[in-house]
């Protein structure tokens, strides 16, 4: 199922930008990435357990280009 997957990639502006696919959409997680991640830059499908649920410092969030793995935004 879409909801249970997150895509994350990083914005021009480096903070980490996380997008939430629905089920209710005839599109794979890897299709909506590649729709609606920015033009060049590399994303990471992740479960949705591996989102941390505290959003207390969530603008302090960061992630390893280098581990932005799955794709790159069209």
């Amino acid at each position: 199922m879409n909801s249970q997957k997150r895509i994350i990639y990083k914005a021009s502006d480096e903070t980490v930008r996380i997008i939430v696919p629905s089920d209710d959409i005839d599109m794979t997680v890897d299709e909506i990435a590649q729709k609606d991640v920015p033009t060049g830059l590399k994303y990471k499908i992740v479960d949705v357990s591996e989102i941390s649920s505290d959003r207390t410092f969530r603008n302090a969030w960061d992630i390893n280009e280098s581990e932005l793995t799955d794709g790159v935004g069209n």
